[in-house]
């Protein structure tokens, strides 16, 4: 963390779009990674999936809380932001089939249907995060001196 920047400080709303993308970009190859290093090991697949989920899921938010939020978090903000994964999981899983009932299910339509399901939980995921989780507390006004 730069010097400049302090914890429970709001970062300009276009920083934290970029850092929220970069971050997501990192904890997706955490997820990818170790999932297709648990194949490798002959891992369950489904295991596999489990694991590299919830190691992606816990990358993106260390890394969101302290570097895109400037949050110190706590159980409160990681339990809620595993909760905001398992929704916008879901939000994802149904974005996707919906999609594909009016797409063909071929290359173009299922890559159509998943980038939309994508962008759909990455917009959420980032104001909910932003709005809710990792909210910094407005300014208390000044107090007039006497």
């Amino acid at each position: 963390m730069a010097a400049t920047e302090t914890v429970g400080v709001q970062l300009p709303l276009r920083t934290q779009l970029v850092r929220f993308v970069i971050t997501g970009g990192l904890s997706a190859i955490v997820d990818f990674g170790t999932y297709q290093l648990m194949l490798q090991l002959d891992v369950y697949i489904h295991l596999a999936k489990a694991i590299s989920f919830v190691l992606g899921t816990t990358t993106a938010y260390l890394i969101n809380r302290r570097w895109t939020f400037q949050s110190l978090g706590g159980r409160g903000q990681f339990a809620a932001v595993l909760l905001l994964y398992a929704a916008t999981f879901a939000a994802q899983i149904g974005v996707n089939a919906l999609v594909l009932l009016y797409v063909e299910h071929n290359l173009v339509g299922t890559t159509l249907a998943y980038v939309v399901a994508q962008g759909t939980a990455t917009v959420i995921n980032f104001v909910v995060q932003r709005m809710v989780i990792f909210k910094t507390p407005a300014a208390a006004p000044a107090v007039p001196a006497d």
